[in-house]
């Protein structure tokens, strides 16, 4: 059991305390198998479960003395079992929610009694013991580094004594030596259907693919080429220094109807490159010959060349970022087969045993690659997904047509000499007669920008003095609202001084430089920045400045409030979301959901939303609790907290045990009651999106015609964006299932709008409206409005579409038309 938790369960980051237990499948896995072991242990070996440990197993319980009953003495919030040891002393003590237990016996019997709350009780006992055996047999039989020499050290004693305790010790090992390789074995399984790509599968995939590529109707594909028709001795073509991060190949894939896709082929999957606009300068060529002859019989070559980047639009040089390029030379031809970013020098090509070709083509080279390189190189997507769309990298700002300078600009020039030029407390003043100006005013914002007083502002921060950094961040709290300060706040590195700010021992600095992150952190770059510079274990910090309930310090709440609202814009970031769970973020969410202060829910709710899209957040918004409190927020008088719930709800409820959890929970009803607020529109998509996921669960779908949920989503079919016409039509796919609810539909005159939206063009709005005619068309009276409306006819149509999911779709719902047409 210790080497399993030691080497196959994933654990958070230490922080300034122990780490704790991931909330991951293959952790919940492990948890399940330990506690069926637990629970068993005393009915199956009631000896060995008589045995009093050397050290009680300890830790804090969410288990209060009422789950306790017979067996036990009750005092009060104490508890001790009846059950005791040869001195006399109790196998079971629960003392101020710290739970004492000595045995297995009494350790099966609580599992029992924890019911649902079995796999926190045992998360939290291996968190606070980290090698249990210790605690079970002594320190002897512990883990160390890993490995587990039990086994010898309890050879080694048989032979010295065959006493009774003994004996149980053996046996007691072995059970547990038997449940640490069940669940080593059980986490290999695991983690072995995580499948790498390697040369021989991406080769096999390429050759498939350009199988069916070429002219004609029956091809899927115009063309499917590689970048580099070298290849190297173990099967890849990506050049050395980018195969050491895993890449195999790059290829360039042209569709029949769009422009072509560059595709990286990696171990770790097959990702589609983004592009950006950058100016290149080449600092360095170096060619060399490659054996490849051109069919007209010329000598073609490579070239490696170290390109400089420069980003003209930025405040501060980017000079530093370098790019590997490989260019094809014919003739007086130079153009580039592959982009890859990379820090390689001229010796990668060295390396490769190529040649230097001679020195009189070398100014040539150059002249040519400068001449090709203007444009773009395509680089490698660096992981960040965003949920929302986001800033372009740098907005472009828009001139006033009226070039006259308002009275706010010329008195933020005439302070500007003062916050460069005063001691610190001139600057102060300077500070504090700043913000008497309306600074969300874009007047205002760019007149600080044009000044030079943002350099100013951030250069404050990195100082001393308290009160300077204050009046700094209260500024740029304010003005980077503006994107064009944003993305000018990052050009200048204050990010990563606001970063450093996090730690300092001033709750109120602290909370100001968080809020400013939340505000800064909107684009991909900056959230990158946060995140890579240690932010967001920082903010995870901020969380935990008290345990929520009644007893909780206005500054704290304040404190986590920020942290959250910083959270909230970084987890847009797939990684930012990762990040999060390993720094021991989702216990403390969990926490906060369950305040009752509106402005700390939001943000909570508004985190744990867009982490929700993540498979590892959904299992632990279930096992922490956390629906419950999300469809009691659903009744807040709070439109924006009520949205952020339904919307969390919405991407939880794709898995089944959240969906029955909504119900167990009565969030059904609360949801159905939001849908009359269709003023707003993003309100009404999060709604009809939870409704929509709920309703795949059929117990889930006979409470919506109790609540006659179904009769409102048909008033929804028109006049609605797509975005709420998608989850509208999608819920009553799913409703119409049900023989009640396709007379429902029909008895409210939905039959003819669902079917008009069969002439949409939205992908994900024609697969839902497929389901929904199809299941409509299962009753014979609505098969007949189906027909007499031309929708047998668009269904056919749907057939010719280029989308795989709408095609099925359409041919799913043709079946149940052709069976019940005339």
């Amino acid at each position: 059991m210790g080497v399993a938790l030691a080497r196959a369960a994933q654990w958070t980051a230490a922080g300034s305390g122990t780490g704790t237990l991931e909330i991951t499948p293959l952790n919940e896995s492990l948890l399940n198998q330990i506690i069926k072991f637990a629970e068993d242990f005393s009915t199956k070996h009631p000896q060995e479960a008589a045995f009093v440990f050397r050290e009680p197993l300890e830790w804090k319980t969410q288990l209060d003395s009422s789950v306790f009953v017979k067996g036990y003495e009750i005092n009060g919030a104490t508890v001790q079992s009846e059950a005791k040891d040869k001195d006399g002393q109790p196998l079971l003590i629960l003392s101020a929610s710290t739970l004492r237990v000595r045995s297995f016996d009494q350790l099966s019997h609580l599992l029992r009694i924890a019911m649902e709350k079995k796999l926190k009780e045992a998360q939290a006992c291996l968190e606070a013991n980290r090698d249990p055996v210790v605690k079970i047999l002594g320190p002897e039989y512990g883990t160390v580094a890993g490995e587990d020499m039990s086994i010898l050290h309890l050879l080694d004693k048989v032979k010295k004594d065959s006493d009774l305790e003994t004996e149980l010790k053996m046996k007691i090992i072995l059970y547990l030596h038997q449940l640490d390789l069940q669940l080593l074995n059980s986490s290999l399984k695991q983690i072995s259907q995580d499948v790498r790509l390697n040369p021989t599968a991406v080769s096999n995939e390429v050759n498939l693919l350009k199988s069916f590529s070429g002219q004609g109707e029956d091809t899927v594909l115009e063309s499917l080429e590689y970048t580099s028709d070298y290849v190297f001795s173990n099967g890849c073509r990506a050049p050395p220094w980018r195969q050491v991060h895993g890449e195999i190949c790059y290829l360039v894939v042209k569709p029949h109807d769009t422009d072509p896709l560059y595709i990286t082929c990696s171990t770790a999957g097959v990702f589609l490159n983004g592009v950006m606009k950058l100016t290149a300068i080449i600092s360095n060529i170096l060619f060399f010959s490659c054996d490849r002859v051109t069919s007209s019989g010329s000598k073609r070559y490579f070239a490696f060349a170290t390109l400089s980047f420069s980003d003209k639009k930025s405040t501060r040089d980017c000079g530093q970022l370098e790019l590997g390029v490989f260019l094809e030379y014919e003739g007086s031809n130079i153009y580039c087969i592959q982009h890859d970013q990379s820090y390689g020098t001229s010796k990668c090509a060295e390396e490769l045993g190529r040649p230097k070709l001679p020195g009189n083509k070398m100014e040539e080279g150059r002249r040519k690659i400068q001449k090709f390189i203007k444009a773009s190189s395509t680089v490698e997507d660096d992981g960040e997904s965003s949920s929302e769309t986001d800033e372009d990298e740098q907005p472009v700002r828009h001139q006033e047509a009226n070039t006259d300078l308002s009275p706010e600009y010329w008195g933020i020039q005439k302070l500007a000499k003062y916050v460069k030029g005063g001691d610190p407390t001139a600057t102060v003043i300077a500070l504090c007669s700043m913000r008497d100006f309306n600074l969300s005013q874009e007047t205002c914002q760019l007149a600080i920008k044009d000044t030079g007083c943002l350099e100013v502002l951030i250069n404050l921060l990195d100082t001393e003095e308290i009160k300077c950094q204050t009046g700094s961040l209260k500024i740029l709290k304010e003005i980077s609202q503006n994107v064009l300060i944003r993305h000018a706040i990052a050009d200048l590195g204050g990010l990563e001084i606001m970063v450093k700010i996090l730690d300092s021992p001033d709750t109120n600095l602290k909370c100001l430089a968080a809020e400013t992150i939340a505000n800064v952190a909107r684009f991909k770059r900056a959230r990158k920045t946060v995140r890579q510079n240690g932010g967001i274990k920082k903010l995870v910090e901020l969380l935990e400045s008290i345990s929520v309930g009644s007893s909780y310090q206005a500054k704290d709440s304040e404190t986590a409030r920020c942290g959250a609202l910083a959270l909230w814009s970084c987890s847009k970031s797939t990684k930012t979301k990762k990040a999060i769970r390993k720094a021991g973020g989702i216990p403390l969410l969990a926490r906060w959901l369950k305040c009752s202060h509106t402005n700390i829910l939001i943000p909570i709710v508004g985190t744990l939303q867009e982490c929700a899209s993540e498979p590892s957040y959904r299992l632990a918004i279930r096992t922490e609790g956390m629906i419950e409190n999300l469809v009691k927020n659903l009744s807040s008088e709070h439109e924006e907290l009520q949205m952020h719930c339904a919307s969390a709800i919405f991407k939880c409820a794709e898995d089944e045990e959240i969906r029955d959890l909504v119900r167990k929970h009565e969030g059904l009803q609360p949801l159905s009651v939001l849908l009359d607020n269709s003023e707003n529109k993003p309100l009404l998509a999060a709604v009809t999106g939870a409704i929509w996921k709920c309703a795949i669960s059929r117990e889930n779908v006979l409470k919506f015609q109790e609540y006659k949920t179904i009769e409102t989503l048909v008033t929804l079919l028109t006049d609605q964006p797509e975005e709420v016409l998608i989850n509208v039509i999608g819920a009553l796919g799913e409703c119409c299932q049900e023989e009640e609810n396709r007379g429902t539909i029909r008895r409210c005159g939905g039959i003819a709008p669902i079917v008009k939206l069969l002439t949409e063009t939205n992908q994900a709005l024609l697969v839902n409206v497929n389901k929904a005619v199809g299941g409509c068309a299962m009753e014979p009276e609505n098969m007949l409005i189906i027909d007499s409306l031309d929708g047998v006819r668009l269904l056919w149509s749907l057939l010719k579409n280029p989308n795989p999911d709408v095609q099925a779709s359409a041919a799913w719902a043709l079946c149940p038309c052709i069976e019940n047409a005339k």
